[in-house]
């Protein structure tokens, strides 16, 4: 049981390590034939291939960023309110708050979750049943991703290893061929001084010498080229797989970005959870229902909210009628902004990472045109068709 427990959690480092390296993109010239039209417009299209996804995700993270941005510029404009308009709308948001203990009380223990997660799913209601969504497909993604990435690294490492074996059988076939033609030269000389020391008739001898390693070198010579052209194929294929690798490794990254950022967005740890808690709550808003008189009074006091709001820089008013703490406690708001800067920063890493990986292809095509002028107008068309179809 012990040697199990060993290979188990050395296979778990190993693949572990290996998941440490799929965001790391790795472009391989060497075994690339830019002199091939094929693998020459091959390598360019999987970097083209890389920009075109990478500006994908930056056009659809830039409209979020914008949108957490404009939530951190409310807070800001609600910070920097005048005393007297601050003094009305602090009056509405005590009000609120007012009832909102109210409706607390009376409730009492009957809850089915805390208030504290109640809250959070009410201020996310619009977004929960799609976010629910996004994170079945994300998580069901990141499977097949990461089941991409492990098929890919172990035909990588098998040919690698066939690769290896070929580099070795070549050596062995020239240091055959050498000891042959050794042995060839030893028994000609041998024949020459029974030849003319021994005046002896050594004609056969040489016959069967030459054809002995005529027939040796030939077979050798064959399986050195047999080898050789297997070695190309291999070449070629360690490349593919390499380009392969670079297209998944990009979906990988953004996709673990996604899963962490609607993790962090939806405060919950999976779908599975987020689902659960989405259940108990549409049950707890039903039983809420008793409440009608009072969530009245919250509802006008809201209208109240959102109009004021209105009146001054606020985005989104809407968005504060369920955070009246905030506008009542500085701690509340920091909170609210630590949580926002958070959400823009991963958003931010996120558009960084998708901006270096368009960049780095760039500049990868840049640098085989520089390496290979004879091919830099053909190269440079295709970026061009690129840059017009995008």
């Amino acid at each position: 049981m012990g040697l199990w427990r060993r290979l188990f959690r050395r296979n778990r480092n190993m693949e572990e390590d290996s998941e440490e390296n799929w965001d790391r993109i790795v472009y391989s010239r060497d075994t690339v034939d830019f002199r091939d039209e094929e693998q020459r417009s091959r390598y360019v299209t999987n970097c083209l291939e890389q920009m075109a996804e990478a500006s994908k995700e930056i056009d659809l993270l830039t409209g979020e960023y914008n949108l957490v941005t404009s939530y951190l510029t409310d807070t800001d404009e609600i910070e920097a309110l005048p005393d007297e308009e601050r003094e009305e709308i602090d009056l509405i948001a005590r009000k609120l708050s007012a009832l909102d203990q109210e409706t607390k009380r009376y409730r009492g223990k009957q809850n089915r979750m805390s208030d504290a997660l109640y809250y959070q799913m009410r201020r996310r209601e619009a977004e929960v049943s799609e976010g629910i969504q996004k994170l079945k497909e994300a998580e069901s993604y990141a499977a097949l991703v990461k089941r991409d990435l492990r098929r890919l690294d172990g035909e990588r490492h098998a040919y690698e290893y066939r690769r290896a074996e070929l580099y070795n059988m070549l050596n062995n076939l020239r240091g055959m061929a050498i000891i042959f033609l050794t042995a060839l030269v030893l028994c000609v000389l041998m024949l020459l001084g029974l030849q003319f020391l021994f005046e002896m008739d050594t004609y056969v001898g040489y016959i069967l010498a030459v054809g002995v390693a005529a027939v040796a070198l030939t077979v050798l010579i064959v399986k050195y080229l047999d080898a050789d052209r297997e070695r190309g194929r291999v070449e070629r294929g360690i490349n593919k797989i390499i380009q392969l690798q670079n297209k998944v490794k990009i979906r990988y990254v953004n996709n673990r970005q996604l899963l962490d950022y609607l993790c962090l967005k939806y405060e919950t740890d999976s779908a599975k959870k987020l689902e659960s808690d989405w259940k108990v709550y549409l049950q707890e808003k039903e039983e809420r229902r008793q409440f009608a008189e009072a969530e009245a009074k919250t509802e006008y006091y809201q209208k109240e909210l959102v109009e004021r709001l209105s009146h001054f820089r606020v985005s989104d008013p809407h968005r504060w009628i369920h955070q009246v703490d905030a506008l009542l406690d500085k701690r509340e708001m920091v909170e609210i902004r630590h949580e926002l800067i958070q959400r823009r920063q991963s958003l931010r890493r996120q558009l960084d990472y998708n901006t270096d990986v368009a960049q780095s292809a760039k500049q990868e095509i840049m640098a085989v045109v520089e390496q290979h002028p004879a091919y830099a107008r053909e190269i440079l068309d295709m970026v061009d068709r690129y840059e017009e179809g995008g």
